[in-house]
């Protein structure tokens, strides 16, 4: 019974890189083509208008987190509101407590950003990817960040650090990505 369950993976693991390796496309092309999703190309925006956090919803209901860390959640919320220099004053508060936090990191990154001020913005989101390599908010913030200064190399760097990490895929590579098409095609006009 073990070999039989052994040799069925093995045998679908050897299909799955057959099948992977058989088409030149990536595997968001591959979904995409497959499942008849939409790559968003009539969907180009300016970079003014580039979404910088996904996930805004989720700053709203911060009762979880208040009871781990009140400043957290104060950030949080200020961050929900618009608050931008509000919110960094409290996660500088909460990052006194948890120093090595990734999120608290990326938030701070957001709010500099928000204030424009791409340089603190920078080394946060930079912070943050340290404290976590896989942490895909992080990735796509600094992603759009070096877009916002002309370097597209790095954001293509960060581009390719969320294709490994978004196995299935996820918001931030596919805002990233909208947003490196609408930089290409920005430029060549």
């Amino acid at each position: 019974m073990t070999r039989l369950v052994a040799s069925a993976a093995a045998l679908g693991a050897v299909v799955a890189l057959a099948l992977y390796t058989a088409t030149p496309l990536g595997w968001q092309e591959q979904l995409t083509a497959r499942f008849g999703l939409s790559e968003g190309a009539s969907d180009a925006v300016s970079v003014d208008a580039w979404p910088i956090c996904t996930t805004m919803a989720s700053f709203v209901n911060a009762d979880e987190w208040a009871e781990l860390d009140a400043d957290f959640a104060a950030g949080k919320k200020a961050l929900a509101a618009g608050q931008w220099a509000g919110a960094i004053d409290a996660l500088r508060l909460a990052s006194l407590r948890d120093p090595r936090n990734a999120d608290i990191e990326n938030y701070m990154g957001y709010a500099f950003r928000r204030l424009g001020q791409r340089e603190p913005a920078v080394a946060h989101f930079q912070q943050a990817v340290a404290f976590n390599p896989r942490h895909r908010a992080a990735h796509q913030h600094l992603g759009e960040s070096y877009l916002a200064i002309g370097d597209l190399a790095s954001a293509e760097q960060h581009l390719a650090a969320l294709d490994s990490i978004c196995l299935i895929p996820c918001d931030e590579h596919a805002d990233l990505q909208k947003a490196i098409a609408s930089h290409k095609n920005a430029v060549s006009q």
